[in-house]
């Protein structure tokens, strides 16, 4: 029991020394033996580094003098300018010449490629003296005016006066609501413009006219042609002739379908000439009924 209990109070004991925190005096120096072994280190020579390449521009602050030349239209600019300017600040030194560009028309071109507003001048390989390609855009072309209104709506259409008939003059006055022909081309149903026939000043067939005549021509209306009737249509269309008719075939066929045969064979060929209430009339007269009811 007493040999647990040592070793019990050694554990507590080492556990509690090593939980404390180890302090070195000032003047604590490391005992050789602890040390480290020094690692030998062989002598080669190696060569100096190149020396660093440098812009020509770099570091300079002198004005360089640049041509700028433009072929259309054939001009010659030449203005100094500082490297650590801007190809934008370039671009307004130009402007502001007498006959200068203005700045959104300019580009400017160093062997073929397009210098960059927001890049300085000494980052491009440009020295004094040096030609610059200047290429100016063409202005935007000006927008077409709007049509007037007075485009848009119908003329008025005037016929002039007969010297021989003296007839009144014909004038056709766009509609009230405005709409036009030209204007709405896609629509089916139009407003018919109206009719003004006024007497002529010079005209003496009208004497009573007292004003203007106003015609109104409806598209809806269709011209009818007048037909003059017949006197080979009239006693065609008329009921009697065609009762008289079957009667007549009754008394020369003694089989009555036989007579409904004929009578009907010679109102088919008369359909042509008589009209849908004529041949139904015809029917209900004679009392004889066709295919369908025709």
């Amino acid at each position: 029991m007493a040999d647990q209990a040592e070793a019990a109070f050694l554990r507590v004991y080492i556990n509690t020394l090593a939980s404390q925190a180890l302090v070195y005096a000032d003047d604590y120096q490391q005992p050789p033996a602890n040390s480290l072994k020094k690692v030998p280190v062989l002598h080669i020579s190696v060569p100096a580094p190149p020396p660093r390449k440098k812009h020509a521009l770099e570091g300079s602050s002198a004005p360089l003098s640049l041509t700028f030349k433009s072929l259309k239209p054939a001009a010659s600019y030449t203005i100094s300018v500082h490297p650590t300017d801007t190809i934008a600040a370039v671009k307004a030194a130009l402007a502001a010449l007498p006959s200068g560009p203005a700045v959104d028309a300019q580009r400017l071109l160093l062997k073929g490629k397009a210098l960059a507003d927001a890049k300085l001048v000494k980052e491009y390989p440009i020295k004094d003296g040096d030609t610059v390609n200047l290429v100016l855009k063409p202005a935007p072309a000006p927008a077409p005016a709007p049509a007037s209104a007075s485009s848009s709506q119908t003329p008025t259409t005037t016929a002039t006066t007969m010297d021989s008939g003296k007839l009144p003059s014909l004038s056709i006055d766009p509609p009230a609501d405005g709409s036009t022909n030209a204007a709405a081309p896609s629509r089916k149903h139009q407003r018919i413009p109206s009719v003004v026939l006024s007497p002529s000043p010079s005209s003496e067939a009208l004497p009573t006219a007292t004003g203007d005549i106003m015609l109104t021509l409806d598209a809806s209306t269709e011209s009818l042609p007048i037909k003059e009737l017949s006197s080979y249509h009239t006693v065609l269309a008329e009921p009697a002739f065609w009762a008289r008719l079957l009667e007549f075939f009754k008394a020369e066929f003694k089989n009555e379908n036989d007579a409904q045969n004929a009578f009907e064979a010679f109102i088919l060929a008369s359909k042509n000439t008589l009209t849908a209430s004529e041949i139904a009339k015809i029917r209900d007269r004679v009392g004889v009924i066709g295919m369908a009811g025709t």
